[in-house]
């Protein structure tokens, strides 16, 4: 199959890909490991070190996984981590909810995923024009899963464009994928969208009858030009009918990748600190 021309983000799915920028409110600082396999087909090279760091920045509404290099700092943070999302609960809550997210962040830890957090978004109507309206989850919420790993494409910081031809090349030989070429600020990148349909058996849906369950996925594969990997990040939701939103959160979020410190200091993340959330820094 031909390369895709350098289009613009619109034309990504039936060009439900429309660059309307949303506010993010957090820095993501992600120490990369590398993923023992590939999840979308494109062969991996053997990694003889580390992935470099990359940054981005995540919409309000993403809670992040407590992702950790030991049983310790995954002990710690998924403390932290069910109080921010269950906010409203209370110590009855968090108590069992806190290992079986410390278990999950455990069963990541060998798969290459260096950052991985959950997106909740309101449903509910605005039209009350309660600033806080959107933040309430009682009335409806859309959910998505959202991760970030890194494959070795052992490549040179000038072969970014090589790369990606071939990752296209790669994703466009399977009919169920719509594989197309991006250019983002931090350099060429191929995204590939799917969907998939399943059927949910009578036992789990709440009128007892069989149904079929919509899912979405879209994975963004950006080569490094600071060292020989490339980055991977992926959307999951089964909530389709805010698909064309959860597509404009992910192309806010494409636009503020960077491989290089975007406050000017390109210092090493400490060990175990899979993702650092801090204050964006002024422009």
């Amino acid at each position: 199959m031909a390369k895709a021309g350098k289009s613009d983000l619109r034309t990504i799915s039936r060009k439900i890909f429309e660059t309307r920028p949303a506010p993010p409110n957090r820095t993501a600082r992600t120490s990369m490991s590398t993923s023992a396999d590939s999840t979308s087909g494109v062969p991996v090279a053997p990694a003889h070190e580390d992935p470099p760091p990359v940054w981005f920045l995540v919409p309000e509404g993403f809670f992040a996984l407590p992702l950790g290099a030991t049983p310790e700092e995954r002990t710690e943070r998924a403390e932290s981590f069910v109080r921010e999302l269950y906010s409203r609960g209370d110590e009855a809550l968090w108590e069992p909810a806190a290992p079986y997210y410390a278990g999950i962040a455990e069963l990541m830890a060998g798969t290459g995923i260096s950052y991985s957090a959950m997106g909740l978004f309101s449903t509910a109507s605005d039209e009350s024009g309660d600033a806080d309206a959107r933040h309430e989850l009682s009335g409806g919420a859309a959910q998505c899963a959202f991760t970030v790993a890194a494959i070795s494409t052992d490549q040179s910081a000038t072969d970014t464009d090589v790369v990606a031809q071939g990752i296209l090349a790669v994703l466009s030989g399977d009919p169920y994928n719509d594989a197309r070429w991006l250019d983002l600020p931090c350099g060429p990148a191929v995204s590939c969208v799917t969907l998939r349909q399943y059927k949910v058996n009578p036992e789990v849906t709440a009128d007892g009858e069989e149904a079929d369950l919509l899912t979405g996925q879209i994975q963004v594969h950006v080569p490094f030009p600071t060292g020989p990997f490339t980055a991977v990040f992926t959307l999951f939701t089964a909530s389709m009918d805010y698909w064309a939103e959860f597509c404009d959160l992910l192309v806010a979020l494409l636009q503020t990748v960077s491989f290089h410190d975007p406050a000017g200091t390109d210092t090493p993340t400490p060990e175990g600190a899979d993702a650092e959330l801090t204050e964006p820094t002024s422009p």
